[in-house]
C-alpha cells in the first residue's frame, strides 16, 4: 500500500549558510563511558562524516563498536564527550521534533492500544490529528497490522510490536530518520518486504535515513553509502559509495555487484578476527 507523506512536515528550519551536502555533521565525536565502579570505557574515537540532505546511510561494525551509541547522540539522547555533532547547522544537545527514531526493542506503552501508540510522536508536537489519524491507519496497513489497531501490546508478537514502532517513528514524517536495526525482530520474507517499502518511503519523502544493521546484504542494498566501523572504539574504518541502480528490487541482493560490496566490507571484519 502506498503512504502518503503528510503535507506538513516537521522541517529543520536550517540556516542560510547550511549545505545540503552537510545536512548531518559530525566532526571528531569522542563518546566515554564513566561508571562509577569500574573503568572507563572509549565507545567511539574520532568520528567524522557528513551525511548530505536526502542521503540512505548504513552503519555496520562487530558488536560492541559504538553503532548504536553513535545513533543515540545523533538522536540527543545520549550526550558525547568530544568533537560536534551538527543537524542543520545546530549542535545536537537535546532530541529535535525533526528527527525520529526506531529502536532495537519497539518500547510500546502497555496502557495504550497500537494505534494510540503510533500517534504518540504527532500528540506530543501537537500536529493535526485528523490528518496524521489517517496516516497512522495507512501505515498500519502498510506493515499488515489492520485489524490490530484496538489491540494492546502484549497481545501481539515480538515482531508486530516493532513493526508498530517502525510505524510510531514515520508518523509524523520527520525530515531524519535514524534507525537501530528495526528489522531484527521480523521473519526473512516480511524483512524483504519491509525493505523495499522502506526505499519507497524514503525516494518519496526524501527523508534522511542512518540506519544501524547486522546485515551486510542489507546494508548494500538499501544504502548510498555503507560506513563500516572498526572493533571498540568505534573509529571509521572505510566509507563505501554503493553505486548501484534505482530504483532498487529484491534481485539487486543477488546480483554479482551487490556482491563484491558485500565482500568488500566482510573483508574488514575477518581482517580484525570478527564476524558482526
Amino acid at each position: 500500500m502506498a503512504i502518503k507523506a503528510t503535507a506538513r512536515r516537521a522541517q529543520t528550519q536550517a540556516p542560510a549558510s547550511v549545505s545540503e551536502d552537510s545536512w548531518i555533521e559530525i566532526d571528531g565525536l569522542d563518546k566515554e563511558y564513566r561508571p562509577r565502579k569500574s573503568a572507563p570505557t572509549q565507545a567511539l574515537s574520532d568520528i567524522n562524516l557528513t551525511v548530505r540532505r536526502g542521503e540512505f546511510i548504513s552503519v555496520v561494525g562487530p558488536s560492541g563498536c559504538g553503532k548504536t551509541t553513535l545513533l543515540k547522540i545523533l538522536a540527543g539522547l545520549s550526550p558525547k564527550s568530544g568533537g560536534a555533532v551538527r543537524i542543520a547547522g545546530r549542535d545536537v544537545t537535546k532530541p529535535l521534533p525533526e528527527v525520529g527514531m526506531v529502536f532495537q526493542a519497539p518500547t510500546l506503552l502497555p496502557w495504550r492500544t497500537i494505534f494510540d501508540n503510533v500517534m504518540v510522536p504527532a500528540e506530543i508536537q501537537r500536529l493535526d490529528p485528523r490528518r496524521h489519524r489517517e496516516r497512522a491507519q495507512q501505515l498500519l496497513e502498510m506493515v499488515g497490522l489492520n485489524g490490530f489497531e484496538q489491540k494492546y501490546p502484549h497481545e501481539l508478537s515480538g515482531g508486530m510490536q516493532q513493526r508498530a514502532g517502525i510505524c510510531r517513528a514515520l508518523v509524523h514524517d520527520p525530515a531524519v530518520l535514524l534507525m537501530d536495526e528495526p528489522f531484527g525482530a521480523l521473519d526473512a520474507m516480511t524483512r524483504e518486504y519491509m525493505n523495499v517499502e522502506l526505499l519507497r518511503i524514503w525516494q518519496e519523502s526524501n527523508q534522511t535515513i542512518v540506519l544501524v544493521t547486522h546485515s551486510i546484504p542489507e546494508a548494500v542494498f538499501l544504502s548510498d553509502r555503507v560506513v563500516v566501523l572498526s572493533p571498540r572504539p568505534g573509529r571509521i574504518a572505510e566509507v563505501l559509495d554503493i553505486d548501484l541502480e534505482r530504483p532498487r528490487d529484491l534481485g539487486v541482493m543477488s546480483s554479482d555487484r551487490a556482491g563484491v560490496y558485500v565482500e568488500r566490507i566482510r573483508r574488514h571484519f575477518n581482517a580484525a578476527g570478527v564476524i558482526d
